[in-house]
């Protein structure tokens, strides 16, 4: 058994990035050769140096969703709704806060009354199952008047997601299936110049899907590791990407740990990369024999995340937290907004 206070580190709070580097690729990266024990500086723009013809780059086209919106009751007491998960035509899985929460069956308003919802299942952890009764589709209902649900540790106003950088910059610009409430936030790095730089090195690149759900927020709350449950999250690996991963004659190189997860649970699932879609409950943690991932990209994580736990069954723990400690003295940006490291 493992104590979770192991996967532990100290960070001063004004190393934890509120806003994103004004250049995408522009962020530092910290290298770590997992053969060797080796650790170097580097930036995002590098990767063309770095990165061999024939390493394949695997990234989550999962796409943020502004999830968080008003609601209010028949009472007229305030409501904040976060849509997670979409179950069937107007029928939603959400977080819901209230000071007191809704009755099965009761209605209530959401966003400035332009749609109504009625209270179909309580759930577990705030969660609840609703149906919305009238008015526009939840998404358009969300691109309009919704609020990026941003990790707690950005301490912004959300109304700057409208008028700020964050509509654009907490979202990866390969983007295309709404899905999400977090950014895979080790993709946010990348750039059309930087992509078009790659190629010509001969590293070629494939998309899989993971829709991040909040989850990914909530810490290890449990004494001992394995006792830990994961959040399902949603996955899809296409017939074309699963092709090209079977196929990679270079490194598998993993763009953050929601990929990780997908290829993982993949692999756990059929020994191989095959076209698959699901849930993915995996929990990776010292130890673990990785099957399809060579190399991962990552950005910097909370101490005692699920998370972090995996980047050390990754790079060895010892490895990873000594790591940890360089990237706190030389002072890279951590979490969502900022720097990285490619373990390889």
């Amino acid at each position: 058994m493992s104590n979770t206070s192991k996967y532990s580190y100290d960070l001063p709070d004004d190393l934890i990035a509120q806003e994103p580097c004004e250049q995408r690729d522009a962020a530092r990266m910290l290298l770590i050769e997992r053969a060797t024990g080796r650790i170097e500086h580097a930036h995002v723009f590098d990767l063309p140096d770095i990165l061999r013809r024939d390493d394949l780059l695997i990234l989550n086209d999962t796409r943020v969703i502004p999830a968080r919106i008003a609601a209010r009751k028949q009472s007229g007491g305030k409501m904040e709704l976060l849509f997670v998960e979409e179950l069937s035509e107007r029928v939603w899985m959400v977080l819901l806060k209230a000071s007191r929460r809704p009755r099965v069956g009761d209605e209530f308003a959401i966003g400035a009354g332009r749609g109504r919802a009625r209270m179909l299942e309580e759930g577990e952890m705030g969660a609840a199952k609703i149906e919305l009764i009238s008015g526009p589709p939840v998404l358009d209902l969300l691109q309009d008047l919704g609020e990026p649900p941003l990790p707690p540790y950005i301490k912004r106003n959300p109304d700057d997601w409208r008028c700020g950088s964050d509509q654009t910059r907490y979202q990866t610009i390969y983007a295309r299936h709404p899905g999400a409430v977090a950014a895979p936030t080790a993709g946010l790095h990348f750039t059309n110049e930087l992509f078009e730089r790659l190629q010509a090195q001969g590293v070629e690149r494939s998309s899989i899907t993971l829709h991040v759900g909040p989850g990914t927020f909530r810490p290890v709350s449990t004494e001992c590791v394995e006792d830990h449950r994961m959040e399902s999250e949603r996955y899809e690996v296409s017939p074309s990407a699963a092709a090209a991963i079977s196929a990679c004659k270079g490194r598998r190189v993993a763009v953050g740990s929601t990929c990780v997860r997908t290829l993982e649970t993949v692999a756990a699932r059929h020994g191989d990369a095959v076209a698959d879609a699901g849930r993915s409950e995996l929990f990776i943690y010292p130890p673990y024999d990785f099957k399809l991932v060579d190399a991962m990209l990552t950005n910097f994580h909370l101490p005692r995340s699920t998370l972090l736990m995996m980047v050390c069954a990754f790079g060895g723990t010892e490895l990873m937290l000594e790591a940890y400690r360089i990237a706190v003295e030389e002072r890279y940006r951590f979490y969502s907004y900022g720097d990285c490291m490619l373990i390889y």
